[in-house]
């Protein structure tokens, strides 16, 4: 493991206790939180693309903002999905926060997690094409999108106004944003499929699959699988492979107020039907740093990762998460890392 970060789903309603009550609150709170993560010495700050919900929505705003008020911290999203998506203006929003951005961001993209509504891409324009579904509309997308950050050129230029008819590329362009596109795979499958494409692998708390083995070694079979399809596939660069746990370290009274009943219990994988398959989903790490280091020190996908995203529970506020993440840097993190377990590869 070589980073951390955190992951916000961005939640906000006005109910008590929460902390962040409207959609103003928990946007300047997401930006506050990566100024205070950057701060404590957190890697990352990722946030999560949900519509028609009252959670983070199109982020490009937020990754803009955060990008200008930060200087060291990668600013991602887990994940995009790209059903929604206009390809080439997309292009230029990534490119313009990421250069906002000095060229920190790290863009988890996908075919989409369940929605609170029914096929919400349709409202924003968009129709599979005939015989396609709307996961190979999402890998249409993503293929435009990454030619168009790649520098292809799709529009026929004004000779009266370039000098050229020769198709023009979508302007600002960044570079080596292409070496920072991860993709959302929840299945083994998916993640041969993303590492057939050159993308880095970005894998959530929950796979869309279940062969009756613990999470985290599934998760690993399908990092081990990625690799294995990455070298063969020939590409030249090193990928990065992302994996995102819950983690909620017990460090004081008020730790202990919010998730001290749930550290008593068991923690273990819970697995459901899902979107109409039979998935299996993560445990929680609940306890003291030290106990939580340890099960994380025997997590085999956390150790197969180089990245670890940290889901927060962004409703009790900018402070108590920037304690929460301090303390896993602190506590937890230099004894993850200083384990090594058998790989499954």
């Amino acid at each position: 493991m070589t980073k951390l970060g955190f992951l916000s789903f961005g939640h906000w309603q006005n109910v008590p206790g929460s902390r962040t009550r409207t959609g103003a609150e928990v946007l300047q709170q997401a930006i506050d939180l990566a100024v205070a993560a950057e701060e404590v010495g957190v890697d990352g700050a990722y946030y999560r693309v949900h519509h028609f919900a009252r959670q983070h929505a199109s982020p490009w705003p937020l990754l803009a903002a955060a990008g200008a008020k930060t200087s060291r911290i990668e600013l991602g999203t887990g994940v995009i999905d790209m059903r929604y998506e206009n390809p080439l203006a997309m292009a230029e929003l990534a490119a313009q926060a990421d250069l906002i951005a000095t060229e920190r961001l790290q863009l988890g993209i996908s075919r989409g997690s369940p929605e609170t509504v029914v096929d919400g891409w349709r409202s924003f324009g968009y129709e599979p094409a005939e015989g396609e579904t709307d996961a190979d509309m999402a890998r249409r997308h993503t293929d435009l999108f990454r030619r168009a950050i790649a520098g292809e050129g799709f529009a026929a230029g004004n000779p009266r106004m370039t000098g050229t008819s020769a198709p023009q590329p979508i302007q600002p362009q960044s570079p080596g944003l292409g070496d920072r596109i991860w993709w959302g795979a929840g299945t083994r499958a998916t993640a041969v499929w993303t590492a057939e494409q050159g993308m880095n692998l970005m894998s959530s708390t929950l796979l869309t699959e279940d062969t009756g083995v613990p999470f985290d070694e599934l998760q690993a079979e399908q990092i081990a699988m990625f690799h294995e399809t990455w070298a063969a596939a020939g590409h030249t660069r090193t990928p990065r492979v992302s994996v995102s746990r819950s983690i909620l370290p017990i460090i004081d009274e008020e730790t202990q107020y919010y998730f001290g009943m749930q550290a008593q219990g068991p923690q273990e994988d819970q697995v459901g039907i899902l979107d109409g398959s039979r998935s299996r989903f993560g445990r929680s790490y609940i306890g003291t740093p030290d106990a939580i280091a340890a099960e994380l020190s025997r997590d085999a996908a956390v150790q197969a990762a180089d990245t670890l995203l940290v889901t927060v529970p962004n409703q009790l506020g900018v402070e108590f998460n920037a304690r929460i993440l301090e303390a896993i840097v602190r506590d937890i993190m230099p004894v993850v890392d200083a384990e090594v377990v058998p790989s499954l590869a």
